[in-house]
């Protein structure tokens, strides 16, 4: 018999993608589809469940099906529909309480794989140039959808020690992008004009929905030979891009503020409904973060097909052309940096904080 994969998340986009995409894997009898709102697109073949995960209801499902290998995809930053911050932390934090607990008691779950994200290790003036697994945060978040994945892979932690016999991967995603994004950041990178954090340049990572998926795959299913996917990994592009040239290649116009103002710009931002622009994501659009990804390759055995920059390059062509060209703002950039500067001889650079 092949393997009875659970999904939750369902009727988010990249959830969708993957139920879709795990049905045509020849080890796979049968998908269930979770979610607690009905999805907008096609499934496929998968048997679609409406089920709250913060109910207590998610345990008969798993029981009613014998599920083996649970996907639980239905941790994110932005909620399905109206719901608002409330919801998206019940959902969060509860509902991966409830599967989990769901989870302990059915003998027949063998494989766990939990989505979180690199917004665990916060952004901190302090941070290291580059986050590996197991360095711990400068500065745990207080708040927001980062509070909320520490809080996960809290519980996830206490789940495999309680259940070693079952696999658990869970795998810290950064910035996901390409044409279809949904997350805060590609909210924000949508605005007509980028207010930014004056003096700053963060370096960001991005990784493609693509890619996501590819790797979703290989964490649900037996490990090939020579690799290993359990345990916790960092999933990015290769590469990173600064803020700066995140705009330039969209062709957005940015408008630096200190950083007081920009914190009350995304209060009013959030307060309209255009983007949720939270003290987390101001403070990455500060400091930036990188991780490393040496893990992701040399154990689980995956190699992205996008990098950062062609990440980007996707999700700039699916957003449209911004107020100014890129090549115009190009040309500006490139006539400016040949005029000598202020503080030295004419070429010197200087970087910010951000960019180390």
């Amino acid at each position: 018999m092949g393997k009875i994969v659970l999904v939750t998340g369902a009727a988010r986009q990249l959830g969708g993608r993957f139920v879709r995409r795990i049905q045509r894997d020849p080890g796979v009898d049968r998908v269930i589809a979770v979610d607690a709102v009905a999805p907008e697109h096609e499934l496929g073949d998968a048997a679609f469940v409406l089920a709250d995960i913060r109910q207590s209801a998610i345990a008969r499902v798993l029981a009613e099906y014998s599920v083996d290998t649970v996907v639980h995809l239905d941790v994110s930053a932005k909620a399905v529909g109206a719901g608002g911050r409330t919801t998206v932390k019940e959902t969060n934090v509860i509902g991966t309480m409830q599967l989990l607990g769901a989870c302990q008691k059915s003998p027949a779950v063998q494989r766990l794989v939990v989505k979180s994200s690199t917004n665990v290790y916060g952004s901190a003036p302090r941070d290291p140039a580059v986050f590996t697994e197991t360095t711990p945060p400068k500065s745990l978040p207080s708040g927001g959808f980062a509070k909320d994945a520490v809080e996960v892979e809290g519980y996830v932690r206490g789940f495999a020690r309680r259940r070693p016999d079952v696999a658990v991967c869970v795998l810290r995603f950064a910035n996901i992008l390409g044409p279809e994004p949904d997350s805060p950041l590609a909210d924000y990178l949508s605005l007509p004009v980028l207010p930014t954090v004056l003096g700053y340049d963060p370096r960001l990572q991005f990784v493609h929905e693509d890619d996501v998926v590819d790797v979703l795959e290989i964490a649900s299913r037996e490990p090939r030979r020579g690799t290993l996917n359990s345990g916790t990994f960092n999933i990015a592009g290769d590469g990173v891009l600064l803020l700066s040239q995140c705009s330039r290649r969209l062709g957005r116009p940015t408008v630096p503020l200190l950083l007081p103002a920009v914190t009350w710009v995304g209060s009013a931002l959030r307060t309209i409904g255009m983007t949720d622009f939270s003290p987390e994501q101001i403070r990455l659009l500060t400091h930036g973060r990188v991780v490393s990804t040496v893990q992701m390759r040399e154990t689980l055995g995956f190699r992205p097909k996008f990098t950062t920059a062609e990440t980007f390059a996707e999700f700039a062509r699916s957003r449209g052309p911004g107020l100014l060209p890129p090549e115009r703002v190009a040309r500006a950039v490139g006539r400016l940096a040949e005029l000598p500067s202020g503080g030295g001889p004419a070429g010197t650079t200087h970087s910010t904080h951000s960019a180390r």
